[in-house]
């Protein structure tokens, strides 16, 4: 069973810093495009940013940028998000998600549509 679970949320104070993991299972994702994406109550899920298959190439929303750094591990074919200087706006349910329509490819895509393996989601509330 194909599996990608996500860890490392939880609340913590505006200017804080959290690192979520998302940890893979069932298959390699090694060399696909991943991504993390974010919902927040009552809105659509966003793009927050994503990483090349080589980890070479990365993209960032404007709202994260400078803030968020994205990562891999190939060997062990997790991905990291580091979160600094956390706003309230960033309160959602942070999703790990892999695009494997594309093997060892360029710059990663932000549409969520093309990625075609999600976790569940993990919680990172920011208070004021």
């Amino acid at each position: 069973q194909v599996q990608l679970v996500e860890s490392g949320g939880g609340l913590v104070q505006a200017g804080g810093s959290l690192r979520l993991s998302c940890a893979t299972s069932g298959r390699t994702f090694r060399g696909y495009d991943m991504g993390w994406f974010r919902q927040a109550p009552g809105k659509e899920r966003e793009f927050v940013a994503t990483i090349s298959g080589s980890g070479g190439s990365t993209s960032y929303a404007d709202s994260v940028k400078g803030r968020f750094t994205i990562s891999r591990d190939n060997a062990k074919t997790a991905l990291y998000l580091q979160m600094n200087n956390l706003k309230p706006e960033d309160t959602a349910v942070y999703y790990c998600a892999a695009d494997t329509g594309r093997l060892w490819g360029g710059t990663p895509s932000r549409n969520l549509g093309s990625y075609d393996y999600w976790g569940q989601g993990t919680q990172v509330t920011v208070s004021s």
